[in-house]
């Protein structure tokens, strides 16, 4: 009894993050219960002492850990080019995620930000008419947006929305450039992307944030004005995701006015608007053997503003990405001549481009590519939904077959996760956050749902998806979505090596400290961290105890919602998460980066609990409405599901001697016999559905806002909307019919050959007639799909410049 008391009282002080003095405390508590000799206490006070004091604790514990840790390389080395990797950035809410003890109160409170008035206007002024100019299916057969779109671009200022209104940009913030990339996406990938370049990781935001005052005022008002055009030339034949391995050489010379100048060569690939650009920002290695800078012989990636004119810059050929038409090329530069202050930064920047690059990164993974994933994502939703409701299979729509409810369950609940976590991200940038770990998430997770949401869409659609032509709402997308995921990291490195391994890092709360510490020789910040980061463990390992047993209800929640338990479960998950996540870096120590596959699990355990958070907070922002309750009970149920199965995998890929079997085994057998989560329930899915597929206004919040929606004779999707809405309209109707063949009233026929008769035979009124009539002919004239001429089919094939016939 007095072990289970002792047990019962040491979980809880872990649970509660107790102090150390606490548990020497309780623990003489215990030894007076139990009547332990007085002899015994001043024997366990010494090394209590030592323990409980630092100035005691530096040299006789943590001064000879370190010599021993460095000795044995147990913590991992960080390279210069890691280490301005890991300092990039600020750590955001992902950071409580990753503690262990995620601050409830403090999600519920995060910014949820909506337009501003200037910023409403545009979206719904600027942003709509681009939509209209442009027609996706021409985009495509002429390789290009038409001349009059390039220009509206840049005449009404979308090559500025990042660039302050003090040198003539919109500065708007991250919530309003998402939403307007988004909507542009879902009319057409290429116009999306154009907008989306200038607007991320590139010369404006460079300069914005490391400029001079010259370049500033020099560059600033022409990029906002769209009289530059820029580009930003980082990636080459033998440095891709791995970027600071680029060879691209800047060498530092004098030059006739007896000035520093710079000789470039380069040889660039996939980098978009090279073909159409004014203004390069090139990343390239320095070099300067005669020490003209004062930075050494080497002073490293620097990031330079160059002409695209200049002598020496080879430009002409162009990639294909896919079939989808967007300006991506290829270019070399040989022996091009600069002077030094084209260097971004001018002398401070020398040397500081990988930083910048690494800090600046935050645009295209938290705002662009977000905005283009939730655009495909709610596109694919209405379009799947709409078709799965018109198109007929044996006597009725597809979708009240469950083969197919299920990827539209699928595409709802990614529609309101995906929602959710673009505006808890742009929350966080507009805040003033630069959180490096978040938006590698986001970066990946949405690129990847759009992928997944395409092959849903495509499975629904079948040939009507494959088909392409002006009616096909599918195709492009489809072909579009695996560009995403190769940009701004590939989505396999972003998941193996970045989300875990610099969230370990930078996520953790003691282990950047330890490792600096380390690096530093530095006694007093190693014995902070390192016994921070016992005591770390001690309450994880109490916590995820207790929450496991508890299934999560000790965990304090900000409200008693409909959505308590899950506030409680991501505190479980957290727990768990964390306490696991140290395990692994005692277990491997500086060999963990080199666990692909186990730190991939971990990746996704954290990306999930980070989509649970956003979900979370949108349906409190949202007013916590009973209507969407489903689709956030669902999309929570998935997010634990897949925290879950991530989790799985760690338990049954511990390999290490000892505590591999330990976790492989009873463990892993525990943790599946008390899962975190699991799988929606099918009747939850059906709730979905329902709502995926029935016209209304929570339709239209899950799947239209954000989105370009057109109107008029041609367009492919209020063809589909139309025929959708008539089809609904006239479900009631029909449904006389199927009764009053199964009565044998009528014949088994077409639905519009039974309309006479059944007028005739008063089972139905003649406007019910003249409805069905309408819903059958709009049904049938959307289900349609294109087909050409052999003419017609090679110059299809062919496409064409603007300005031709």
């Amino acid at each position: 009894m007095t072990f289970l008391i002792a047990l019962g009282a040491a979980l809880v002080l872990g649970f509660l993050g107790a102090p150390l003095w606490a548990w020497f405390v309780g623990f003489a508590g215990l030894l007076l219960t139990l009547g332990a000799p007085f002899w015994l206490y001043p024997t366990l006070a010494v090394p209590g002492t030592v323990f409980l004091f630092p100035i005691l604790r530096k040299p006789l514990i943590s001064g000879p850990l370190l010599g021993w840790l460095k000795k044995k390389g147990l913590l991992p080395a960080i390279s210069d080019t890691e280490r301005e990797a890991l300092e990039a950035g600020t750590v955001w809410y992902e950071g409580e995620l990753f503690s262990g003890n995620p601050d409830l109160k403090r999600l519920v409170g995060e910014a949820y930000p909506e337009l501003s008035k200037d910023e409403y206007a545009f979206y719904h002024g600027p942003a709509e008419e681009v939509c209209k100019m442009t027609d996706d299916w021409q985009v495509f057969q002429k390789r290009d947006l038409p001349p009059e779109v390039h220009q509206f671009l840049k005449d009404k200022g979308f090559y500025g929305m990042n660039i302050s209104p003090d040198y003539g940009g919109l500065g708007f913030s991250a919530t309003a450039i998402s939403a307007v990339i988004s909507k542009l996406s879902s009319r057409s990938v290429p116009l999306g992307i154009t907008a989306m370049l200038p607007n991320s990781l590139g010369p404006a935001e460079l300069l914005h944030h490391y400029g001079t005052v010259d370049q500033k005022a020099k560059w600033l008002p022409r990029l906002a004005e769209g009289k530059e055009v820029p580009c930003f030339a980082l990636t080459e034949p033998e440095a891709g995701s791995d970027a600071s391995s680029i060879s691209s050489r800047g060498v530092v010379f004098r030059g006739e006015d007896g000035e520093p100048w710079i000789r470039l060569d380069w040889d660039k690939r996939y980098t978009t608007m090279a073909l159409r650009a004014t203004v390069i920002g090139l990343a390239f290695q320095l070099e300067d053997s005669d020490r003209l800078l004062g930075k050494g012989a080497a002073p490293g990636i620097t990031v330079a503003l160059v002409p695209a004119d200049l002598p020496g810059i080879e430009r002409g050929l162009q990639h294909d990405p896919l079939n989808v038409p967007f300006f991506n090329s290829p270019f070399q530069g040989h022996g091009v001549e600069v002077p030094i202050d084209a260097i971004i930064g001018g002398l401070e920047g020398v040397g500081k481009g990988w930083k910048m690059l690494m800090e600046c990164l935050a645009s295209g993974r938290g705002i662009m590519l977000p905005a283009q994933g939730t655009a495909g994502v709610k596109s694919m939703a209405r379009v799947a939904s709409a078709y799965s409701f018109i198109r007929r299979q044996f006597g009725q729509p597809i979708g009240k077959f469950e083969g197919v409810r299920e990827p539209l369950a699928r595409l709802a609940g990614a529609s309101y996760i995906f929602e959710a976590a673009r505006r808890f991200t742009c929350g966080a940038l507009d805040s003033g956050a630069k959180p490096a770990v978040a938006t590698a998430i986001a970066k990946y997770q949405f690129t990847e749902a759009f992928r997944r949401a395409t092959n849903d869409a495509m499975d629904i659609l079948g040939g009507a998806g494959i088909s392409r032509g002006p009616r096909n709402l599918v195709a492009h997308a489809y072909f579009s979505a695996p560009i995403s995921i190769t940009v701004e990291g590939a989505n396999i490195l972003t998941r193996s090596l970045m989300i875990f391994g610099q969230g370990a890092v930078r996520c953790h709360p003691h282990a950047w400290d330890e490792i600096q510490g380390l690096a530093d020789g530095d006694e007093a910040r190693f014995d902070r961290a390192f016994f921070g980061h016992i005591g770390h463990v001690i309450r994880n390992s109490c916590r995820s105890t207790l929450l496991f047993l508890t299934r999560g209800r000790l965990a304090t929640v900000p409200h008693a919602g409909p959505l308590k338990r899950d506030f409680q479960r991501l505190a479980w998950s957290s727990a768990t998460f964390a306490l696991l996540a140290d395990l692994a870096m005692v277990a491997h120590g500086g060999n963990l980066k080199r666990k692909e596959s186990l730190t991939g699990r971990f990746a996704d355990a954290f990306s999930w609990m980070y989509l649970a958070a956003a979900v979370l907070r949108r349906f409190g922002a949202e007013g916590r409405l009973a209507d969407d309750l489903p689709l956030a009970r669902w999309s929570l149920d998935h997010a634990f599901a897949r925290v879950q199965e991530a989790l799985d995998g760690i338990y049954r890929n511990f390999d290490v001697p000892i505590m591999g079997a330990l976790m492989r085994g009873p463990v892993s057998w525990l943790h599946r016999a008390n899962p975190i989560g699991s799988e929606p329930a099918d009747a939850l899915s059906e709730k979905v559905v329902d709502i995926l597929t029935t016209p209304g206004d929570q339709r239209d919040r899950l799947t239209k806002e954000g989105l370009f929606i057109p109107e008029g004779e041609g367009e492919a999707v209020a063809r589909l909307e139309e025929a959708f809405l008539l089809c609904c309209e006239a479900e009631s109707v029909a449904k006389k019919l199927r009764a009053a063949v199964r009565e044998k009233k009528l014949p088994k026929a077409a639905p519009l050959s039974l309309l006479k008769p059944a007028v005739k035979a008063g089972i139905l009124k003649q406007e019910e007639a003249d409805l069905v009539r309408r819903a059958e002919e709009a049904r049938a004239d959307a289900i349609l799909v294109d087909a050409f001429t052999e003419e017609e089919y090679h110059a299809t094939a062919a496409g064409g410049g603007w300005g031709t016939d």
